[in-house]
């Protein structure tokens, strides 16, 4: 009897412990991709922790250009105050308490860049706040394009997501028909075309998503035209699991997919002239329709 108790509080001790400890470590690289953020996903070449390190290095140096440094509120003293808490209340409250505490933490940092686990091998995705991801990114290949400067190593891919929300048609019909409206309701026009991948996801079919989707571009404009050589506008379609991040990009042909190692490679100014140069490894970078080109990725992702 006199040792039941000890063996008792050694179980639940480590269980609040180890708890609040996955709730701490969530400031940044433990929480999920979910509906409802904003940032931007990365491709990588096997070699995600890399990546992410790139990733706040690149974003941090263009961030402090177009914004100015970033500023910081001192977080450690608010988390100090939940873990002094934490002995006066039970486990359960308190790592409620705590999960709030970081929460709020977090967004009074207004920390510009988090990563967050994406649910997909090789992909990183890096949730912004307080910035316009497609200007940002935008920015850094115009840049890249125009210097031919190589900066990043395991960085394959770097797409701008505006909006995400739950990966099932009528979710994504009732999100799109707001979301398209800057580039596309009258008066706004544009010739476009749609890029859609998926990972790790089987109930969604590619052909009824570019459907909908190009059907909701059309009623918002008649005038909206598709264009698969050279659009307008680019609508970036990304699937992760029951997730849909969504975009809309310009010069998608010209920064060679956004691919940052791709378009530092050429130095003629239309990625278009290039298309034989490109190994079938890296075929994102040619020139060609994308309901064409994607087929042979999806193969790939799909052994993978």
């Amino acid at each position: 009897m006199a040792t039941a108790e000890p063996v008792a509080a050694r179980k639940r001790r480590p269980k609040g412990h180890f708890a609040a400890a996955r709730a701490k470590r969530p400031r940044g690289s433990g929480r999920q991709l979910e509906a409802g953020m904003r940032g931007i996903l990365i491709t990588c070449n096997m070699n995600e922790r890399k990546c992410v390190g790139e990733a706040y290095s690149l974003l941090g140096e263009y961030g402090d250009l177009l914004y100015g440094p970033e500023q910081f509120s001192d977080p450690e003293e608010r988390l100090s105050g939940s873990e002094k808490e934490e002995d006066e209340d039970d486990v359960e409250a308190a790592l409620k308490k705590e999960v709030d505490q970081i929460r709020t933490s977090t967004e009074q940092k207004l920390r510009r860049f988090q990563s967050v686990e994406s649910g997909a091998n090789n992909v990183v995705f890096i949730r912004t706040q307080g910035i316009e991801p497609e200007n940002l990114v935008h920015h850094i290949l115009k840049d890249m394009h125009a210097t031919k400067k190589k900066k990043t190593r395991v960085i394959l891919r770097m797409l701008p997501i505006s909006g995400t929300c739950k990966a099932f048609m009528e979710d994504m019909k009732k999100y799109t028909e707001t979301f398209f409206e800057p580039w596309f309701k009258a008066p706004n026009k544009g010739t476009f075309q749609i890029v859609y991948k998926a990972r790790n996801n089987s109930h969604m079919s590619r052909e009824e998503v570019i459907k909908e989707l190009a059907g909701i571009v059309g009623s918002l404009n008649p005038e909206n035209k598709v264009d698969l050589n050279n659009p307008q506008y680019t609508i970036v379609v990304e699937i992760i699991k029951n997730v849909c991040c969504l975009s809309v990009v310009r010069d998608y042909v010209l920064f060679r997919k956004y691919n940052l190692q791709e378009v530092v490679k050429s130095n003629k100014e239309d990625a278009q002239q290039n298309p034989s140069t490109v190994t079938e490894e890296q075929n994102l970078t040619v020139v060609k329709p994308e309901t064409e080109e994607e087929k042979s990725s999806e193969v790939k992702q799909e052994n993978k």
